[in-house]
């Protein structure tokens, strides 16, 4: 069992993604149009990076090394979780009415509301895989089993880097449907707060039942790749100039490979 002991770091990074996603949507304050098509490309791609890194080197290669070389939970434990992830999120996806986030609906003056709901809970779907991630790898961290505070900190860096877009992007068409400048932050704000939410959740279950920590990493790194898989990567590489998106990808990959390694 985890004796859950909170250091300056753990808590700040408990926090750092939430930030991340306030700073975002408080864009709509300083921005009179949405973001350029180019500039989301990019930023889409290197969201995508960012949390394919996550998924790897802060989550699937901690649950490995729970356990020693020639154990067949080596493998079979952070396959099973990685699986279990996909299939949560893709059940999630189909039973929670949503619309992606930079999509916009035919009459969406019309029914504003409905509109907002629904990209409210598209983000707010995509934000519980990063928070439970912050959240198990903090418990990891405690346990001493597989990662460090200092990793810790640097996966919520990490994701809070790629939480000031998607804020952007949950704020910014708000304002275009009508919506105040001020009620598209909030809602932008109240997007990102499941993340530390779920952060804690996870963290207060795993430290009562530390034996599914390897089980939760893993589940954590199958959600996150389900959302670059199906939401992030094929908005990304819409219409024309799909090359930035790789190119976003690629950035956003190497500098979370190389946060994760050097400072972790």
């Amino acid at each position: 069992m985890l004796s859950i002991n909170l250091s300056t770091k753990l808590i700040i990074a408990l926090l750092v993604p939430f930030i991340g996603t306030s700073l975002g949507s408080a864009m709509v304050f300083l921005l009179r149009k949405q973001v350029k098509e180019k500039l989301l490309k990019l930023l889409l791609g290197f969201a995508s990076g960012v949390m394919i890194a996550a998924s790897v080197w802060s989550l699937l290669l901690p649950a490995m090394n729970s356990y020693e070389n020639g154990d067949f939970r080596k493998w079979f434990v952070p396959a099973l979780g990685f699986i279990i992830g996909i299939i949560f999120l893709f059940l999630l996806d189909i039973l929670v009415p949503h619309m992606h986030v930079n999509k916009k609906e035919e009459g969406l003056n019309d029914k504003k509301i409905s509109s907002t709901l629904k990209m409210l809970l598209a983000i707010t779907i995509h934000n519980i895989p990063e928070g439970l991630a912050v959240g198990l790898v903090i418990a990891s961290a405690i346990n001493g089993q597989g990662t460090t505070e200092q990793a810790a900190l640097i996966l919520a860096i990490g994701i809070a880097i790629q939480n000031f877009p998607e804020g952007a992007i949950v704020s910014m068409p708000l304002k275009e449907t009508g919506v105040t400048k001020l009620k598209a932050f909030w809602y932008g704000v109240l997007s990102g707060i499941v993340e530390p939410l779920a952060a804690l959740i996870a963290l207060l279950i795993t430290s009562q039942i530390s034996i599914i920590l390897p089980y939760a990493l893993s589940f954590a790194a199958g959600a996150m790749i389900y959302v670059v898989a199906d939401e992030l990567i094929p908005q990304a590489n819409e219409g024309n100039k799909s090359s930035l998106a790789t190119i976003g990808v690629s950035i956003g990959f190497v500098l979370m490979m190389i946060l994760d390694v050097t400072l972790g």
